[in-house]
C-alpha cells in the first residue's frame, strides 16, 4: 500500500515507471516480457522499476513457472486508482504512451501461447 500521498506522486514522476502503470492500467496484467517489448527497454532496467513499485505496494507480482507477471494491488486506496486510471485515460493519445501499446499490440508469442520466447 503506498505510503504518504507525496511519496505515491514521486513513483509516478518516473516516466518509465508511469509508462509501465498505464500500460498495466489498460491490460490489466502483463508479463515482464511484453513490458520489456511495449517499453522498448532492456529486462534489469524494467525489472529494477517494477520492484521499487512492487515495494511501494502499488503492484502484485505473480510467478507461473519462469515467468513473472504484474498488476496493479486492488487494494489502493480510492484516490491513487483513480489518479492512475484518470492519467491512463488522459494521456492515451500521447506518445510515448501510444507507441507502447502499439509496440505491445505487436509483440509476437504472448502469453496465453509461449510468452517471451
Amino acid at each position: 500500500m503506498p505510503g504518504p500521498a507525496d511519496q505515491f506522486f514521486k513513483i509516478l514522476s518516473d516516466l518509465t515507471r508511469l509508462r509501465v502503470l498505464v500500460l498495466l492500467s489498460r491490460e490489466g496484467e502483463l508479463c515482464v516480457c511484453e513490458l520489456t517489448q511495449a517499453l522498448g527497454e532492456i529486462q534489469p532496467k524494467i525489472s529494477r522499476h517494477l520492484a521499487l513499485l512492487r515495494e511501494a505496494g502499488i503492484l502484485l507480482d505473480r510467478r507461473q513457472g519462469q515467468w513473472v507477471y504484474y498488476r496493479m494491488n486492488p487494494k489502493l486506496p480510492d484516490w491513487a486508482l483513480v489518479v492512475l486510471s484518470e492519467t491512463a485515460k488522459g494521456i492515451a493519445g500521447q506518445a510515448p504512451f501510444n507507441s507502447d501499446q502499439r509496440a505491445l499490440a505487436k509483440m509476437p508469442n504472448r502469453p496465453g501461447s509461449a510468452c517471451c520466447a
